[in-house]
């Protein structure tokens, strides 16, 4: 009967095919018939069902794989050695044989086989994961995972946040120096809906967290529909993440934090799925896409490219967020939109006021005395209109991480909001420009002691505007470093050796080394003895001093 099962199909039948004879042989009911019809449906002869029989009667082993051929004894198998060799070699099977052969003549172990015979048994000893893990890591060998698909739950049950730098090239900088933002977002588990998004020119930090969590729990215009208290966030370690101010604000929230492992991105598979969706559907067709390349290589883009403004890059991505939660309708939502899902769903939402909102995301910065001066706060004095007669009292001081412009003050006894206060004496936007210069050029020579020291900060933002560089200065500050510049240029460009000196007086003993660096002259006339004579009368050759009228009634 050919043509019925496959060639593999019926080769995994022999195993239960042949356990089966031989428990009818065990129960003396085994007859020829039985081995006919077996050998009728697994399409061979009734002699290879015999001596698949024989073959098991005398090894339990052969009846798991009947047919099998045996495994030589000398055939080469994959050792620890092997795969360790493989992972050095990122999976480089001609690298690996070539090592064993260095080490076979030198006398460290037996020759290897053929490269082929190091393929076989790479395909037959190491399953594609390993295969893929000893030539790319974690990474690639988790490709070849299998991973559960969590049900879907209802809307504000769980959130996921992660940050992204993208893959596009923004001019960021008034000197045209181009930059990769960073994105940090919060999407809603059950309707893949964004939530809430900050877009930063550079690295991003706590505040970005706290001004995308902003933009995810408030459901007033220009935010909503989406939004409310989540029940939990699923985070990814980030240090930002898990900072204390973010973590404060968590709490104040009710909000469950679960931190997820390291390296395990499946795990908070929404976010990451947005991730490559953002790329593969809107920044790949940017100006600017400069997609990470290989070790050794740069990215390859057009010298003429008008590349976009921070502000054009803001409000492209929120147009395209605002498209993927009103038009884009994914898979595992059955045809819907986020929007529809999220509208469809009838579980009730929290929502925060914005100004209690705003004072659970700022971060605590302990207790002042409120003086004439202000609020002295690192450093540094802050003042308000709010402050008149009001100096003694003691407050407590709130403010947003890396916003040092401005800062919120609260009665430190009864909790009641007093006010904002500002910086006093703030530099001029000239000051700030003269004194990012004076930084950017000692970064170039001292690049690698103040790269971490000098990294700047901008604001997360929600809307299209400006990038806004974060970190104030006082007048004083600016005219102080500045000055401190001036002085070091000065210092630079002093050249002692450029005049040298002039001779020594002929009578002195000077070295032929010092000698050779004076001026070639007169000599000079010694400066001791009166009327400018010049009298060598002690030891080595140095002046005697002048002579006194007593020195002479003695002598």
């Amino acid at each position: 009967m050919r043509g019925g099962l496959p060639s593999s199909s019926l080769s995994a039948l022999r195993g239960t095919a042949v356990r089966r004879l031989l428990a009818l042989r065990q129960e003396q009911k085994l007859t020829t018939r039985h081995v006919r019809l077996m050998a009728h449906s697994l399409e061979v002869t009734e002699r290879t069902v015999w001596r698949w029989l024989a073959a098991a009667e005398r090894d339990e082993s052969a009846a798991a794989e009947p047919g099998a051929r045996a495994q030589s004894k000398d055939r080469f198998s994959v050792t620890p050695e092997v795969r360790r060799l493989l992972a050095l070699w990122k999976g480089n099977v001609a690298a690996v044989h070539r090592e064993l052969i260095a080490r076979a003549a030198r006398g460290e172990g037996d020759p290897p086989p053929s490269i082929p015979t190091l393929h076989r048994a790479m395909r037959r000893d190491l399953t594609p994961g390993e295969r893929a893990g000893l030539a790319g890591g974690e990474r690639a060998a988790r490709k070849h995972d299998v991973f559960l698909a969590r049900p879907r739950s209802w809307r504000n049950q769980v959130w996921e946040t992660d940050h992204m730098q993208v893959p596009v090239l923004v001019d960021v900088d008034v000197d045209g120096k181009a930059r990769r933002p960073w994105i940090t977002w919060f999407t809603d588990c059950a309707t893949n809906a964004i939530t809430g998004v900050a877009v930063t020119p550079g690295d991003p930090s706590r505040e970005s967290v706290l001004a995308a969590l902003r933009s995810a729990v408030l459901r007033e215009d220009p935010y909503g529909p989406f939004g409310g208290v989540p029940e939990k966030v699923r985070v990814d370690r980030g240090k930002d993440f898990l900072s204390r101010t973010v973590t404060a604000a968590f709490d104040l929230l009710d909000v469950t934090v679960e931190d997820l492992p390291a390296y395990t991105p499946h795990l908070k598979g929404t976010v990451e799925g947005l991730n490559r969706a953002v790329e593969a559907m809107f920044l790949a067709a940017l100006p600017g896409y400069a997609r990470q390349p290989r070790p050794g290589r740069r990215c390859s883009r057009p010298k003429d490219e008008v590349l976009l403004t921070f502000e054009d890059f803001t409000a492209r991505l929120l147009a395209w967020t605002l498209w993927w939660n009103t038009e884009h309708r994914p898979a595992p939502l059955g045809g819907r939109t986020p929007l529809q899902a999220w509208q469809d769903d009838p579980t009730p939402l929290r929502d925060v006021p914005a100004a209690d909102l705003w004072t659970f995301t700022l971060e605590d910065a302990g207790t002042r005395t409120l003086t004439t001066r202000g609020i002295r706060f690192r450093k540094r004095d802050y003042v308000g209109p709010w402050m008149t007669g009001q100096a003694g009292i003691q407050v407590r001081v709130r403010f947003m991480p890396h916003h040092d412009h401005r800062i919120e003050v609260y009665h430190a006894a009864t909790g009641r909001y007093l006010g904002p206060a500002d910086l006093a004496d703030q530099a001029t936007e000239e000051q700030v420009s003269a004194v990012r210069r004076a930084r950017a050029a000692r970064s170039r020579r001292l690049k690698k002691d103040l790269e971490a020291a000098q990294r700047e900060r901008y604001a997360a933002v929600n809307q299209p505007e400006a990038p806004r560089r974060l970190g104030a200065l006082t007048g004083a500050q600016a005219d102080a470093e500045l000055t401190q510049r001036a002085d070091l240029d000065l210092a630079q460009l002093a050249m002692p050796d450029l005049i040298p000196h002039a001779a020594p007086p002929a009578d002195w003993r000077t070295p032929a080394s010092l000698a050779a660096l004076t001026t070639p002259g007169p000599p000079v006339r010694s400066p001791y003895g009166r009327d400018g004579a010049c009298a060598p009368d002690g030891p080595g050759g140095r002046a005697a001093p002048p002579t006194t009228d007593e020195d002479a009634d003695a002598s």
